[in-house]
């Protein structure tokens, strides 16, 4: 079997997978060890648990999982990383936090390889957050895209087709307000996090822009940055689409917006889906929910931005080789399909393609893993440095104070922000 090296890139990775499911190494070679694992509180990784008995049972390894909210899941790898390690043999870890981290995690390139996991399920827009200078440091088990939820039935009431583009938006959502007393689209734009950031950079992208040119620099203040700030901002301000208020929203207001039957439409995270028809949360019906990629800009091709979690295998662990065939199972798309079509679950977060186009799957979720599938064939990706929460910082505070009308020039308040991040990036 082919090992892959550390010099790798990741198109070079992602060719290289050969599609063999999981199996456990014959011999049961780590039998007695125990696999120690910090994982981010989720019911996800908690249905993994569930079924980890399999995984013992076939390799005589037992493994031990200690979840930590999210809150908190940050500070709790960093005091791993700064103790050396050695406390757990594999972790979870956000994407924006993968490079600041990295000397918490080892390469695991080639024990991947010897795994036989196939590394061309997934989408390059989540495997790239576990590639460090073309070393493999970790893998997706749990990735989101953003999709355009959104009132099936106020749209037809309306006479308007869901939007394709965020032109269209304006005018279903104009359809929308002229028939109902709902509003248009439900958006953040109060800090927290940057949540007020992850529709606006899918419009920049969308425009034509990016964040950064190829040396580091910031050119979000471009012209294609002033358009995007310009129409995200004009869609409260202007076009008044967005629910009154919106300027403090953050997601989950904009989430609770759409839930509570205020707005017909809602950008966010696929994984959101299970709370809008929750009937002990929400007043939508499934009947009434429908969703599609997120509009373009006029023809570019869809973006989305992501959210990626990674498990890697610690530098200081005692265990690595029973700690890659953790990971081989982990990793595993029967795992996840298992999950995904477990009755009594209602899980539908995937990050392998082929259980995205599964028929059956696509069944049980309404298409979603599709749209989803299609969402992320071409989506952009962010180069997450060690600066990224002080740059999300001066981005999301410069969004929402052009939202509360604090500042009024588009340009000036860009170019100001592209200053400040030009002076953190050194």
């Amino acid at each position: 079997m082919r090992l892959w090296t550390s010099g790798l890139a990741i198109t070079a990775v992602l060719a290289a997978g050969q599609a063999v499911a999981w199996e456990p190494t014959e011999g049961m070679p780590y039998a007695g060890e125990t696999v120690r694992v910090l994982a981010v509180t989720s019911s996800q990784f908690q249905a993994h648990e569930a079924r980890v008995g399999a995984f013992e049972e076939a390799t005589g390894i037992d493994v031990v999982i200690d979840y930590v909210p999210f809150a908190n899941m940050r500070e709790a790898l960093t005091a791993e990383m700064i103790a050396g390690g050695g406390d757990y043999d594999v972790v979870s870890i956000m994407d924006q936090w993968v490079v600041s981290l990295r000397n918490l995690l080892q390469p695991i390139d080639e024990g991947v390889a010897a795994q036989g996991t196939d590394l061309s399920d997934f989408p390059a827009a989540h495997m790239r957050h576990g590639m460090i200078d073309g070393a493999l440091y970790g893998l997706p088990v749990r990735g989101h895209v953003q999709l355009l939820f959104y009132r099936t039935d106020l749209l037809e009431a309306a006479g308007v087709e869901p939007p394709q583009t965020w032109d269209d938006v304006l005018t279903v959502s104009a359809a929308v307000q002229a028939n109902s007393d709902v509003a248009g689209i439900a958006l953040p734009y109060g800090r927290l996090n940057g949540q007020n950031l992850m529709v606006w950079i899918n419009m920049l992208w969308g425009n034509g822009g990016d964040l950064f040119d190829d040396a580091g620099a910031p050119i979000f203040n471009s012209e294609a940055g002033v358009a995007a700030t310009q129409a995200y901002i004009d869609m409260l301000i202007e076009h008044q689409v967005a629910p009154a208020g919106s300027a403090v929203f953050v997601e989950q207001d904009a989430v609770n917006s759409f839930k509570q039957g205020n707005s017909a439409m809602l950008p966010v995270w696929w994984w959101v889906r299970s709370q809008l028809t929750d009937p002990e949360q929400s007043t939508i019906t499934d009947d009434q929910l429908g969703f599609a990629a997120l509009p373009t800009v006029g023809g570019a091709a869809r973006t989305t931005f992501t959210n990626t979690w990674i498990f890697g295998v610690t530098e200081g662990s005692e265990n690595p080789d029973a700690a890659i065939e953790y990971l081989g199972w982990l990793t595993d798309p029967e795992l996840e399909r298992d999950v995904l079509l477990d009755p009594e679950l209602n899980e539908l977060v995937a990050v392998h393609l082929s259980n995205m186009r599964d028929p059956e799957v696509n069944a049980r979720w309404g298409g979603i893993h599709s749209a989803a599938a299609d969402a992320l064939e071409t989506a952009e990706g962010v180069e997450f440095g060690e600066d990224w929460l002080r740059i999300v910082e001066v981005l999301e505070t410069t969004i929402s104070s052009l939202a509360s009308g604090e500042q009024t020039d588009v340009q000036a308040a860009l170019d100001a922000a592209a200053e400040e991040i030009a002076r953190i990036r050194g």
